[in-house]
């Protein structure tokens, strides 16, 4: 399979993973390193490079999906994940660390599923399909 087809589906593959790894990570570094804690505002900022990334491998993806579901899927946990980092920076509800997992394991998911569905050898027949939505 053409590897520009599913570049943007890996990319979010891999940023998802890595925030996923950086959110159960985090606690861990934070309870066992008291240096890591002091400076924790440059770590605690990366999970916005993590949404950030997300966002532009969601929008590619999104350029060439054959189904608007995969799409809305993406956005929708994307959207949840991004309201809990924010709720999380500004402390406006009370919920759990946890409940940033669910989120970042659909990103992942959908982005595998997108990457499976979408078997075009060419970017051409992925926009060919789009418009036959």
């Amino acid at each position: 399979m053409d590897l520009a087809v599913n570049k943007s589906d890996s990319l979010g593959i891999v940023s998802s993973t890595l925030c996923l790894i950086h959110c159960i990570a985090t606690p861990f570094l934070f309870a066992t390193n008291a240096q890591i804690a002091n400076l924790g505002s440059w770590w605690s900022n990366v999970d916005l490079m993590f949404l950030i990334i997300s966002a532009l491998a969601i929008y590619k993806s999104g350029t060439r999906i054959t189904k608007k579901w995969i799409s809305t899927g993406l956005w929708s946990s994307w959207g949840v994940l991004l309201f809990i980092i924010v709720n999380e920076k500004m402390g406006l509800f009370n919920i759990p660390e946890t409940a940033i997992y669910l989120p970042s394991v659909s990103l992942i998911v959908l982005h595998f599923y997108s990457r499976r569905y979408c078997q075009c050898k060419t970017t051409e027949c992925c926009t060919t399909n789009l418009l036959r939505r």
